[in-house]
């Protein structure tokens, strides 16, 4: 059986429609790209060269001069062909004057010859290559669109013989060098490519010898022959398999390719009754595939003979795949169910081409997953400064526009597939933009836009035959009861007598001003990780807060040991440390008695060590610390304090230790290795540039987060401010001895500078308050993208502008809006009870406790009530533009609790899961519950916030449930987006699978089981990269239904130095029998890697497969790369026998 070319490889679309041509209007145009265009290509700059089509390795090559090939790309790799006018970086050029100086081009000419210029995307991976062409004329242009598309439709279909040949040509052409011939010594700089060895240079001359080599150079021909037997070497040993069992053939004299011949009807026996095949009774179609690989016209005849090379040749091609391509076909029957009785292939953050955190947003990410047959993609979209954006926000991921993302969605939602596409809003725009977004879904879909319901009785979603070629939006949509009522919200300003007067320092409130509560909160401070006190008050469903209260704390002297080379802070392993280094630096040096360092205690928390040499020895010594009344003391005894650490050291300096057997004065101290300070250490940035020092504070919301950096100019420094939001900078200079601040202040060290001013004011109301610290940075980064990956939003209200008349005047230092709040209580950060105030993207907003524990159940109360009687008003409000809410029809996204999705729910509605919620503790959800759901209405599942890199998760639990959108990110390359794949490369990749009966319908009884026995033999054709690559393979049977591994994955042995023809035979690697629980969703994986006793195996190809499509018999399995894409000629070769239960 012939394989067809997947749906998406197999379709190339330029702007105009082109008819069926002729052959010889073929041959023309073929003719034609054969002899080379002379065009300006565009890659980094704008450069002519000749564009030629090399037919014998299928291949587009850039010449330039002297006839020297600069570029080729394989016509195989070929994704897209776009004109000007449909490709973005093409408008952009057109509207620069550089631009048409380059082309020689007024602006008017620009605009009437765009369709000169085109653009081909090609490549393996999830983001295409591009190469951008401009030809001298229309005509030109439309020949290489024409000719390009009918040579990638021809390889896509080309038979395995004629690719082997291709392949030859491209190995034969070394360094791009067009040659007819190779000789012996290219030949052996050549093998490691064709990724094997050869025991040494006398096997390459006796082969030179059995092709007829004259001079030790081949031409292709006897290249073509080598190659034969060079394949052939390692695997006639699979001709023993043929030897018994059903439709067995005894073959003699096996030592050549060539050597033995298979006639028609022991063929046709062994596709009838080895490989089941039963299309295999018509002769005529046997003879036609024996044809496909004998090359000798001669035994092309009614009655052909396979030579053994030819029959081992078929047993690894695509023709004899294990893939029935059957289950490939499009069944427009099977489009006809309600649109919930689907699997939908479905995207995660689609704008994004790598992780979650700092990777490009491209509307060509858009472009790729539609044509991978994606029919649900996300659209993050926030407020941009005159239009909206999208991005991944919270992060450092880029922005692109709302309005291209969706003008590529256009071009593009139905080259792949005609059925319906899911826009899944996720929404964290205002109402303004809301509307300008609405608008432009309007103006680049038009009547593509589905806005009204087909059937508005109708209890069940439309079919996907129904909505062939509509765009769907997935949003939140303002139901009846949601009208806003125009009156003013009062909620929860109930007087209360206890709290009508306020502190007296704080000053008098307004007259008509609600006070319901005051008093003093401790709030978490998530950068310095502790409770600060403030003045708080409640008033008009708003929480004012003050600045943190000075506490009593050790002077600054108190912790000037900070800055010692004899303080060694905190060392790993404590006393040992300590022991081991005075042990090594006192022997040494002959040490002296009393050679000490002091180091933080690592029993007692403040309390601190001092490790003393005595009598070649070290013992070690606790000091206390203690606080009283904001005073700091040291001591070694209770009868001699110390204001700081310093003091105490000086002290015994110069008197002598008499305590606990000691008696001897500090003398010498084992200085830090490397020492800086500790402060230093954090905020002190000696290779860091400006943008990357801005970069980092506006990480940090908080004012008066700094940091210091070296600058290049020789003794020159930054300091770095953030003050109301803006990042200042502040030049440092030395000078004679002293660092001097923005010509005022001088210090003697950095560290003193910095001290100051965590002290003092520095500007405005401004300290240096919270040191930017890369650890910081990178722990504040992960807080706020675990917080930004909901589905479902209302505008964003943070913490607020102070107004000016608020409760607690000038002192006020931050407000926030109870009445936009969510609340949340329990016990965290070591205190029995705290509240947290979320935004209703669940964001934290501010953290409190008390003292007393009463307390901050008042306080709790207080917030408790105002959101409780805001809810019951507001209840049926949202922040939804009216415009987007009328686009909603049947992905009306609706927020619920797991325990009460799934009651009270209509056709129209579609839930949104993190991926782990079916599982986590605390669900009491039954799977039938979901089930049921599912018939009726939608469901999407995404990956939780954590996976910053953009790691997907497991779809088959969700898949399992029903689930019709588990949104996986299409940029991974893993294991789940091989079996997102797999699963939707059936019905001919349109996106949308049915789901097996019993799913559909609660009445059907799931398959029973089945057994499936695996066997893998051999391998041609895998690839590397690099060097002779080791492989083994491993089989999976996907997912895994039972507690043990071993029962759903086997691996071969790994074979040393051989990627070309390795065998695996023998009892080491015997068959594995899977049990298949579920056969309407099992998978067969098989992964190829590369065996290396140092390293982790490394992926070199997979292929996965539903078990449903499997076929029997000895199959090649064609092999792809990690993201799904087809590799030339790789397969291994199986033997699959279904068993029956």
């Amino acid at each position: 059986m012939i394989c067809a070319p997947k749906l998406e490889d197999s379709v190339i679309v330029a702007s105009n429609e082109r008819g069926e041509l002729t052959e010889d209007e073929r041959s023309r145009i073929i003719e034609h790209l054969q002899k080379g265009t002379e065009m300006m290509v565009y890659q980094q700059r704008a450069e002519r060269f000749t564009v030629q089509v090399i037919m014998e390795t299928m291949q587009v090559a850039l010449i330039g001069s002297r006839d020297r090939i600069v570029k080729v790309l394989d016509i195989f790799e070929l994704k897209e062909l776009r004109q000007w006018e449909t490709f973005q970086d093409f408008q952009r050029f057109n509207e620069s004057s550089t631009f048409r100086k380059i082309f020689g081009l007024s602006e008017k000419e620009v605009q009437q010859d765009s369709k000169t210029c085109f653009t081909i995307f090609y490549g393996s991976e999830f983001m295409l290559k591009s190469l951008s062409l401009n030809a001298d004329s229309v005509e030109d242009a439309e020949k290489w669109l024409t000719g390009l598309e009918l040579l990638r439709q021809e390889t896509l279909a080309a038979h395995t013989p004629e690719i082997i040949e291709s392949w030859l040509r491209k190995k034969m052409y070394i360094d791009n060098t067009k040659k007819n011939s190779i000789t012996l010594k290219e030949l052996k700089s050549l093998l490691p490519q064709m990724n094997i060895t050869v025991p040494d240079g006398r096997f390459l001359e006796e082969r030179f010898v059995e092709v007829g080599a004259k001079d030790y150079v081949l031409d292709f021909q006897q290249f073509h022959k080598f190659y034969d037997l060079l394949i052939f070497e390692n695997q006639e040993v699979l001709l023993e398999e043929f030897e018994k069992g059903p439709a067995a053939f005894t073959i003699s004299n096996t030592n050549r390719p060539e050597s033995s011949v298979l006639p028609l009807s022991d063929f046709q026996n062994f596709l009838l009754y080895r490989q089941k095949e039963t299309w295999a009774k018509n002769l005529n179609k046997v003879q036609e595939l024996m044809t496909i690989f004998i090359n000798d016209t001669m035994r092309k005849t009614d009655y052909p003979k396979f030579t053994i090379g030819e029959f081992l040749s078929f047993l690894f091609s695509k023709e004899n795949s294990i893939w029935d391509e059957k289950f490939s076909e499009i069944c427009p029957l099977d489009m006809n169910n309600p649109l919930s009785h689907y699997w939908i292939n479905s995207s995660h953050n689609t704008y994004l081409t790598g992780d979650q955190m700092r990777s490009e947003s491209s509307t060509e990410a858009y472009v790729r997953c539609l044509r991978l047959g994606c029919r649900c993609i996300e659209l993050d979209c926030w407020n941009g400064r005159d239009e909206p954006v999208i991005y991944h926000g919270g992060t450092m991921t880029s922005k692109i526009k709302f309005k291209d993302a969706v003008k590529a969605i256009n071009d593009h939602a139905f080259i792949t597939s005609e059925y319906p596409v899911v826009l899944s809003i996720e929404e964290h725009c205002d109402t303004t933009q809301q509307k300008v977004i609405a608008q432009m879904l309007k103006d680049v879909f038009q009547d593509k836009l589905l806005t009204k319901p087909l059937d508005p009785e109708a209890k069940h979603l439309p079919s996907p035959n129904q909505l062939k070629g509509k765009i769907i939006i997935k949003h939140q949509k303002i139901s009846e009861s949601d009208h806003t009522d125009k009156q003013g919200n009062t909620a929860g300003k109930s007087k209360l007598n206890s709290f009508k007067n306020v502190f007296k320092k704080i000053g008098k409130p307004k007259e008509n001003m609600v006070l319901e509560k005051e008093g003093e909160l401790c709030i978490w401070d998530p950068i310095h990780m502790r409770f600060y006190k403030h003045d708080c008050v409640i008033s008009d469903n708003k929480l004012y807060y003050s600045e943190e209260k000075e506490e009593d704390s050790p002077k600054e002297g108190s912790d000037l040991h900070l800055f010692e080379p004899w303080f060694h802070g905190r060392m790993a392993k404590g006393r040992i440390t300590a022991k081991r280094l005075l042990h090594d630096f006192c022997k040494g040096r002959n040490g002296k008695d009393g050679t000490f360092l002091v180091r933080e205690s690592d029993k007692f928390i403040r309390n601190y060590s001092i490790s003393i040499w005595t009598r070649r020895r070290v013992q070690h010594y606790r000091i206390f610390w203690s606080s009283e009344n904001g005073h700091a003391s040291f001591f070694l005894t209770s009868k001699q304090c110390f204001p700081s650490m310093c003091a105490l050291i000086e002290h015994y300096r110069q008197n002598l230790i008499e305590y606990d057997g000691l008696n001897l004065h500090l003398k010498n101290f084992l200085p830090r290795l490397n020492f800086v300070s500790h402060h230093q250490l954090g905020w002190f940035y000696s290779n860091l540039s400006q943008a990357k020092a801005e970069e980092y504070l506006l990480r940090i919301p908080r004012d008066g987060a700094f940091l210091i950096r070296q600058r290049e100019e020789p003794d020159t420094f930054e300091l770095s401010v953030r003050v109301e939001g803006v990042i200042k900078h502040y030049l440092i200079y030395r000078y004679n001895g002293k660092y001097v601040l923005a010509d005022i202040y001088e210090f003697f060290r950095l560290e003193d500078m910095v001290s100051c001013f965590r002290e003092q004011l520095f500007i405005g109301k401004i300290k240096l308050r919270y040191p930017v610290t890369p650890q910081l940075v990178e722990r504040i980064c992960m807080e706020d993208l675990l917080t930004c990956d909901g589905e479902l939003y209302s505008e964003v209200h943070m913490v607020g502008q102070v107004p000016e008349d608020n409760p607690l005047g000038h002192q006020c230092k931050g407000v926030v809006d109870i009445s936009k709040c969510n609340v949340a209580r329990n016990a965290k950060y070591g205190r029995p009870l705290v509240v947290t105030l979320l935004n209703k993207e669940n964001v934290k907003l501010i953290e409190f406790t008390c003292e007393i524990l009463e307390q901050v159940e008042e306080w709790y109360q207080v917030v408790l009530n105002i959101i409780q009687s805001i809810i019951e008003k507001m209840e049926n409000k949202t922040k939804i533009a009216v415009e987007m809410s009328d686009m909603v029809v049947y992905c009306q996204s609706i927020k619920k609790t797991l325990n009460t999705t799934f009651e009270n729910y209509n056709c129209k509605e579609v839930r949104s899961f993190k991926d782990d919620d079916f599982t986590k503790k605390g669900n009491e959800v039954k799977p039938d519950c979901i089930l049921e759901y599912n018939r009726i209405a939608l469901s999407r599942v995404y990956p939780k916030g954590f996976r910053v890199d953009s790691s997907n998760f497991d779809p088959c639990p969700s898949w399992k449930l029903g689930c019709q959108m588990a949104a996986l990110n299409f940029q991974t390359a893993d294991k789940f987006m091989w079996l997102n794949s797999a699963l939707f490369s059936l019905n001919g990749g349109t996106g949308y699978v049915l789901k097996p009966e019993w799913m559909r319908d609660p009445t059907k009884k799931k398959p029973s089981k089945q057994k499936i026995r695996i066997r893998v033999i051999a391998a041609r054709h895998l690839p590397n990269s690099e060097h002779i690559i080791s492989p083994f393979v491993k089989v999976e049977l996907l997912p895994y239904t039972g507690a043990r591994v071993d029962d759903y994955s086997f691996k071969t042995t790994f074979l040393n130095d051989n990627g070309l023809n390795p065998v695996w035979l023998g009892p080491r690697n015997p068959p594995k029998c899977f049990e298949v629980d579920e056969p309407d969703l099992a998978f067969l994986c098989f992964e190829v890697s590369e065996g290396d006793a140092f390293s982790d195996p490394k992926v070199l190809a997979q292929a996965t497969f539903p078990v449903r499509g499997i076929r029997s018999g000895y199959r090649s399995v064609p092999l792809k790369n990690v993201f799904s894409e087809n590799l030339e000629l790789a397969s291994l070769l199986v033997h699959v026998e279904h068993v029956e239960v």
